[in-house]
């Protein structure tokens, strides 16, 4: 199954979440990529632990307050903006995975963990 016949069975409100992927820091602050809208995705607002990179590299844990589901191939590293749907609200990337199918017929997706 990939995800676009998961979402069609599976997932009966899909939404639309805006990514700016993070490109780097330079003197002006951060720097982003042109706003891409990500579709078809599965957005879950539920706290959970996550271990994120920090300033030192040594990752630690955080929490994330929501889990954006989002098609295979999607660009958005850790510090990338995401605006979402319902409210607006713009919040960060905390942690990226990529999740393979594996041969067991589950839809490969990308998993964006946000502040």
């Amino acid at each position: 199954m990939n995800w676009a016949e998961f979402i069609t069975e599976c997932i009966p409100e899909p939404r639309t979440v805006r990514v700016e992927a993070y490109e780097g820091s330079g003197a002006y602050g951060d720097t982003y990529a042109a706003p891409v809208d990500v579709a078809p995705c599965v957005v879950d607002d539920t706290n959970r632990r996550v271990v994120a990179q920090t300033q030192g590299a040594q990752g630690g844990e955080v929490v994330s307050s929501t889990t954006v589901f989002a098609p295979p191939g999607t660009v958005a590293p850790p510090g990338s903006r995401v605006t979402l749907p319902w409210s607006g609200r713009v919040t960060k990337v905390l942690a990226t995975s990529v999740l393979e199918d594996h041969g067991l017929d589950l839809p490969e997706h990308v998993e964006l963990s946000l502040e």
